[in-house]
């Protein structure tokens, strides 16, 4: 069996689907792996690293996916990269399919099976295959870094000689894995941390990592809560105390994280223009949700920009700001997932169709669409009120009825 590995294509896409680690193994499993030239450039992976591990190096896309069974990428590849697919072939990466629905007819009118990665369905089996964790955990990590590069004065108290500088206060928007591990990064450095989350079960998760659980009223939060842990929709006047709350909690923050997603859906405004602007000068704030239109009402899309002193981040595909580490995990997800179905008698890739795992992230086979999300919409053709759309947002995604992301 041919694993094809692809160069990525999208712009400040720096990750790579398969690491010189994966590619060893999937060689031990008994597949020929492929891998474009330079795909593993952005996360410091030479060609010569991957011919060591076992891999053909091939010059362009064509030339790797020619015959391939398996390819796999990061994120969904263009039109013109699925024009070099074979009739047949199976893709695996993070395609996004909620924010663009037109790729998944797509992938059945060629004749791709199609499996999402970030449909991974949250079952203890599947832990180690999934990608939107793996990848939030560097991006809570890595928005505090960020945040303490462009925040022009020290996280931790420190005691001189001259005086002693007061510690950073920090305040995370959202506590799921995103938001726990921005948590854990901040109170390394020294940070006084406060959180808060629309989950009153995140409250001992915050808690044990040494911040403090913040919230206009605890008990309201308990009685909207479902006995699986999921929030119900909360009433209009928590919801203004509790805005209220936060605004007067903001003003006197020097770092705020939010975090906060829904999949398949914008992101939900958290910050409003009036609170950035009542903090202090010097003050930071992360939009971990920019791509998806941003918890802040001012965050500007792959950009950081200054409001009344105020740095607001809004950078892109943070996961890939840390290529190397996001890519080995990225890379272990797919393998993990890949191995999990390998048939060693036949050294090939066998689809459980009836399991739930691939009941969760298969979206195409065969040339029909076959998740359900989409069945519906792709059996019914587009009129002319309906226009078909041609281009989308690029934005992991997953169940769109589903409760706030508590990987975000």
């Amino acid at each position: 069996m041919k694993i094809a590995v692809l160069k990525e294509t999208r712009s400040g896409e720096t990750r790579v689907a398969a690491s010189p680690e994966t590619v060893k193994k999937f060689v031990g499993l008994g597949a020929s792996v492929a891998v474009q030239a330079g795909a593993g450039a952005g996360a410091r992976f030479s060609d010569a690293d991957y011919a060591d591990a076992g891999a053909e190096i091939s010059a362009s896309a064509a030339d790797t996916a020619q015959s391939a069974d398996l390819v796999i990428k990061v994120q969904r590849p263009s039109t013109e990269e699925l024009r070099v697919f074979g009739h047949g072939a199976r893709l695996i990466a993070i395609l996004s399919p909620f924010n663009e629905p037109e790729s998944v007819e797509a992938y059945a009118r060629l004749g791709v099976d199609a499996f999402a990665m970030d449909l991974m369905p949250r079952i203890t089996r599947a832990q180690s295959m999934d990608v939107l964790s793996s990848q939030s955990n560097l991006a809570g990590y890595k928005a505090v870094i960020d945040a303490s590069a462009y925040f022009g004065k020290a996280l931790p108290m420190m005691m001189t000689a001259a005086g002693t500088i007061a510690p950073a206060k920090t305040f995370v928007m959202g506590a799921g894995v995103a938001g726990l591990q921005a948590i854990a990064t901040a109170r390394r450095l020294g940070a006084v941390v406060s959180a808060t989350d629309v989950r009153f079960a995140a409250k001992e998760q915050v808690e044990s990592l040494g911040a403090s659980f913040v919230t206009v009223d605890e008990e309201a939060m308990k009685d909207a809560e479902t006995e699986g842990g999921y929030a119900k929709e909360m009433s209009e006047d928590f919801q203004t105390r509790q805005a209220d709350f936060v605004a007067e909690h903001i003003m006197n923050q020097d770092i705020v994280i939010t975090t906060a997603l829904i999949p398949g859906r914008p992101a939900p405004k958290l910050v409003s223009e009036e609170m950035v602007r009542s903090m202090k000068a010097g003050s930071v704030i992360v939009d971990l949700a920019a791509e998806q239109g941003g918890n802040v009402a001012l965050t500007r899309s792959g950009d950081a920009i200054e409001t009344d002193g105020v740095t607001i981040l809004g950078f892109a595909n943070v996961p890939g700001r840390l290529a190397a580490d996001a890519s080995s995990l990225l890379a272990r997800n797919i393998f993990n997932f890949v191995s999990a179905f390998w048939d060693k008698d036949q050294n090939e890739f066998v689809v459980d169709w009836d399991d739930d795992i691939f009941k969760g992230v298969a979206l195409t086979r065969d040339g029909a669409v076959i998740h359900p999300a989409f069945a519906e919409a792709a059996a019914t053709p587009p009129t002319a009120t309906a226009p078909v759309e041609e281009e989308a947002v690029d934005a992991a995604s997953d169940d769109p009825d589903a409760q706030p992301d508590e990987n975000a």
